[in-house]
C-alpha cells in the first residue's frame, strides 16, 4: 500500500505532461500564424502581379496574358 501511495504522489507531482500540453499549444499557435502569414504574402504577391499585368495591358507596346501565365 505504501508503494502505491508513493507512486500516486509521484504521478501527481510530475509536471512533464503539463509542459508537453503547453508546448503543443505553442507549436499549434506558431503553425497557424505561419500559415496565415504565407497566405497573406501570397495574396499580396498575386495582387502585385495583377496590377503589373493590368498596367502592361494598358500600355501600347505591352501585353500580358494572365490566363496563359506569361
Amino acid at each position: 500500500m505504501k508503494k502505491l501511495m508513493t507512486m500516486a504522489r509521484q504521478f501527481r507531482d510530475d509536471e512533464n505532461g503539463a509542459a508537453m500540453v503547453e508546448y503543443s499549444i505553442l507549436i499549434g499557435i506558431i503553425a497557424v500564424a505561419s500559415i496565415l502569414i504565407v497566405i497573406a504574402i501570397g495574396a499580396w504577391v498575386s495582387g502585385r502581379f495583377t496590377d503589373l499585368c493590368t498596367g502592361l495591358d494598358g500600355h501600347p507596346t505591352g501585353t500580358c496574358s494572365a490566363a496563359g501565365g506569361s
